[in-house]
């Protein structure tokens, strides 16, 4: 692709939508040519409030557009990136990719054939507060998560692993760089007619092990990750985008980034545990993502979170679905979606 401006076009501009038709306006490399949205009231409010063109139909988008925004509900994911593979355009689709492996493996199949790429919204691996994290040398073995939301009814089209949890668990298979070995969890359907609260273990081929916990009807929001390994311990907060290290470290260890140090001795070992708060940049993570799917469907760049990353994110998603169905046999359960 050329050097010039990617013609861009958002499918459904509902309230995520709407976020990602105001960042693409601000991405010097992206042309938005237009919207569309099968509720025409909300294809208007799009169009006067942020005065961009609009289209009838999917085929008319995908005819005027070189890549695509899909943000339509994820049971349309597969159906509607189908379209837009074969009409040519290289392809966002917000998390997840899909509703199953078998659809989610059927696109990346069409991509290759068809030479566009994918790119998925795993957005958390742009939050500033993990993109501090890219400083350390990190080799997890133990990681701690709790992502908790008041109830809302966005998202409660699917499950809680798959609307909250899969944030984490595509941050922690980034982190951790193993394969899944062995899950446990643990859910419950309080209020919805799917899962609104699950827990998993995750125990990697490495040794590692993480502890995930997602809920929808919390009564305040949280989102945090905590690390654990070697001579360090990390915490992440995702929410109030704020990244703290505590670091066991030797004298001549001491960083200028060491905002606090405090001896420590352990079996006649001296040492200094040093507290650091890495700098946070003031980004917003969604201009960051789509800004590198732009640049990436131009050549410049390549995909932070790809189609294959975001696959192996679904797949341990549904494995813990599955296990959680297996447990809540004889009580309300919940469908598999590895077919």
């Amino acid at each position: 692709m050329s050097n010039k401006k990617v013609k861009t076009a958002v499918i459904g501009v509902g309230y995520l939508g709407r976020r990602h038709v105001e960042q693409l306006l601000r991405i010097p490399e992206a042309d938005l040519v237009g919207v569309y949205d099968i509720d025409p009231d909300t294809l208007a409010a799009v169009h006067k409030r942020y005065d961009v063109d609009t289209f009838e139909s999917y085929d008319e988008a995908l005819t005027a557009a070189q890549a695509v925004s899909i943000v339509v509900p994820t049971q349309q994911h597969y159906e509607v990136a189908v379209q837009a593979l074969e009409a040519g355009c290289h392809v966002f689709i917000e998390k997840p990719i899909a509703q199953s492996l078998d659809e989610a493996d059927q696109l990346l199949r069409l991509a290759e054939e068809c030479e566009r790429l994918i790119q998925v919204g795993h957005i958390e691996r742009l939050n500033p507060a993990a993109r501090a994290l890219e400083k350390y040398a990190l080799a997890p073995r133990f990681i701690e998560g709790h992502r908790l939301a008041p109830f809302s009814l966005r998202g409660t089209d699917v499950p809680v692993v798959l609307d909250l949890m899969i944030h984490d668990i595509d941050v922690v298979l980034h982190l951790v760089k193993s394969p899944v070995r062995e899950i446990r969890a643990n859910g419950v359907n309080v209020i919805t007619d799917s899962i609104d609260i699950a827990t998993a273990r995750l125990e990697f081929e490495n040794g590692a092990v993480a502890n995930l916990t997602a809920s929808r009807i919390s009564q305040k929001q949280m989102r945090k990750l905590r690390i654990f390994q070697s001579h360090i311990y990390i915490g992440v907060d995702f929410l109030q985008q704020l990244t703290e290290v505590y670091r066991l470290v030797g004298p001549e260890e001491v960083t200028a980034e060491a905002l606090l140090t405090m001896p420590f001795e352990f079996n006649g070992r001296r040492s200094l545990i040093t507290y650091e708060k890495p700098t946070i940049l003031e980004e917003n993570a969604l201009h960051l993502e789509l800004g590198n799917f732009v640049r990436s469907a131009a050549g410049l760049d390549k995909p932070i979170v790809d189609g294959y990353s975001a696959r192996a994110a679904l797949d341990v998603a549904i494995r813990i679905q599955e296990t959680i169905a297996s447990n809540n046999v004889g009580e309300s359960s919940i469908p598999s979606d590895r077919s």
